[in-house]
């Protein structure tokens, strides 16, 4: 059963009673909706199985019209990709900072009809049912609270501030008050939702078996990875890093970094193949998506794929592509790989830097995997395209939104502003796990972190975890070049000092190698926001976005200089 189905059974038994439905004229930036449902009936509980389930599948139906977009604007206003001639009005006022109140990417109104949904839902289940022992709704109490959680933090990064509403609005009047509400910026959209969801974090998910032959549980926010990030924004890294850290090493259902990775096949012909394709999505790597229709007929259908590919719906035209930023960012990087010699003993190489096949054979590999650009014969009557790109991070069944390797990159940052910059390092060279860890990470550090680092040793080996930077750049563990950054001789007189000498410059390494991971994934801008946020510091937004035609762009560098411009304008 398709989702769609899932949501016009909703309309039809009345269960919909708690959607964004009512048009409100005078409030429509925040309540417009597609539904003409108009009447609510008073004191209605979801006190129901069958309720509660297609309940929380219309949200996730109501979650499909953002999903999209928060890849969008999370991508296109960074420095990894350009767009082309091709791309449509809106997706350029995105990428050049000049989005209006018209924008198509600029519905403040889907956001909130995700969270009125949930708003809803919460204030109508009967949470403390009891049947046979078990609280029937507990998990869709708390997968809904998850949804409304991310969804407000969504809207703070996309706009700044934003009214926090937590009650259903089910009449204009109520609407009215909600947006005279004073807004709040995302430290108090943090504090309130950590709050909020703390204590849900031991709640599984709901279990729906398979839907469209995909697994319902990966429908799903993982809580303690939410929990992670909301941290990480308000800037409470000890709190952030427990809480992926749990996530991440939690005994029943454990998540390591996995090994697959890119890697030269031959040097002498300087080709690479991909270990088990696993590389971008697959296997365990997806923590959370939101599902898609797979047929168009049945509603809302991922449109990314023909948004940054070339496809015969297009023409062949990509609307995105990556820049010459992103190329140099993985030039920059070394591939090291180990060879055995004759007589036994292991010697360490370097990937060749000249006469390779392909450009982005170039340093870091994962760009060259999981892009192509293909120049074919030129249509005679130039309506097609002979310039074919391939990005392989899309699917028009599913939109990504959380993936183990990104998940352990945050965990890094968490970590590393904790005041453990041995340990974040390793989670980029070595992989973090027990052997490692009494390796690369002293003694007084071990101290400090804790718990913080503390992984089972059957569960988290060198046979499934690795460094981050391994799934690009080879055997990072062996890779000289790469390496812990130390001040000079006599610029840290104390420990202490060397600490904070390299905290800035090993999360600087993280982010690079966030932009490695997670290119056109939709969290670069974000990714820059959150450090320039940080650091006080917006030309560490500016800088990099203000060149990402390849070269430097004074006048939107002027502009990103100011806050106020990195959000876009409420309608």
């Amino acid at each position: 059963m398709n989702i769609k189905v899932y949501n016009k059974w909703m309309i039809g038994v009345g269960c919909l009673l708690m959607a964004t439905s009512v048009m409100f004229s005078s409030c429509a930036d925040l309540m417009e909706t597609d539904s003409e449902l108009v009447e609510y009936e008073k004191d209605n509980h979801l006190d129901s199985p069958s309720d509660s389930v297609y309940s929380v599948m219309g949200i996730i139906y109501k979650l499909q019209t953002i999903a999209d977009r928060t890849v969008i604007l999370g991508e296109v206003r960074g420095d990894l990709t350009t767009v082309q001639a091709a791309a449509s009005k809106d997706l350029k006022a995105v990428a050049n900072f000049t989005v209006d109140t018209e924008n198509a990417y600029n519905r403040i109104s889907d956001y909130y009809a995700v969270i009125n949904n949930c708003n809803y839902f919460l204030t109508n289940v009967k949470k403390d049912l009891v049947r046979h022992d078990r609280t029937v709704f507990e998990r869709e109490y708390a997968a809904v609270k998850g949804f409304r959680a991310w969804t407000y933090l969504q809207l703070a990064q996309i706009y700044g501030e934003v009214p926090l509403v937590t009650e259903p609005l089910l009449t204009e009047e109520a609407a009215q008050n909600a947006m005279n509400q004073t807004p709040v910026g995302i430290d108090e959209i943090c504090k309130y939702f950590i709050d909020d969801l703390k204590p849900y974090v031991d709640t599984p998910v709901p279990g729906y078996g398979n839907i469209d032959e995909r697994p319902s549980k990966k429908f799903f926010i993982p809580i303690r990875a939410l929990l992670g990030d909301l941290c990480l924004w308000a800037g409470r890294y000890d709190e952030a890093a427990m809480y992926y850290h749990d996530y991440l090493a939690l005994r029943t259902s454990p998540v390591t970094t996995g090994t697959a990775h890119a890697f030269w096949d031959d040097t002498d012909t300087k080709e690479f193949r991909l270990v088990n394709d696993n590389l971008s999505f697959g296997g365990n790597e997806c923590l959370w998506a939101i599902p898609m229709e797979i047929n168009e007929f049945y509603g809302i259908h991922s449109e990314l794929v023909n948004i940054f590919n070339s496809t015969s719906l297009n023409m062949q035209y990509a609307q995105v592509m990556p820049t010459q930023q992103l190329r140099d960012l993985s030039a920059s990087c070394d591939y090291c790989y180990i060879q055995t010699k004759v007589d036994g003993s292991l010697d360490t190489l370097y990937a060749p830097r000249e006469n390779l096949t392909k450009k982005e054979y170039l340093g870091d590999l994962r760009l060259g995997a999981l892009y192509s650009n293909v120049v074919t014969s030129a249509d005679r009557f130039g309506r097609v395209s002979n310039e074919h790109q391939y990005i392989y991070k899309f699917s028009s069944e599913e939109v990504v939104l959380y993936r183990a390797n990104m998940v352990y990159l945050r965990y890094a940052e968490a970590l590393n502003r904790a005041g453990c910059p041995q340990s974040a390092f390793a989670v980029l060279k070595y992989g973090l796990y027990p052997d490692m860890v009494a390796k690369h990470v002293d003694s007084l550090e071990q101290v400090k972190a804790g718990t913080l680092i503390d992984f089972d040793v059957t569960l988290f080996t060198s046979e499934n975890t690795q460094g981050i930077h391994s799934r690009g750049s080879g055997s990072a563990e062996c890779d000289t070049l790469y390496r812990m950054p130390m001040p000079a001789a006599g610029e840290a007189a104390t420990r202490q000092d060397t600490i904070n000498y390299q905290i800035p410059k090993i999360e600087d390494m993280i982010i690079k190698e966030m932009a490695l991971e997670g290119a056109f994934e939709g969290y670069r801008y974000y990714d820059l926001m959150r450090v320039a946020l940080r650091r006080n510091a917006p030309e560490y937004l500016a800088d990099p976005i203000s060149k990402q035609n390849g070269k430097a762009d004074d006048a939107l560098r002027a502009l990103l200089m100011d806050k106020k411009n990195w959000y876009l304008p409420r309608p």
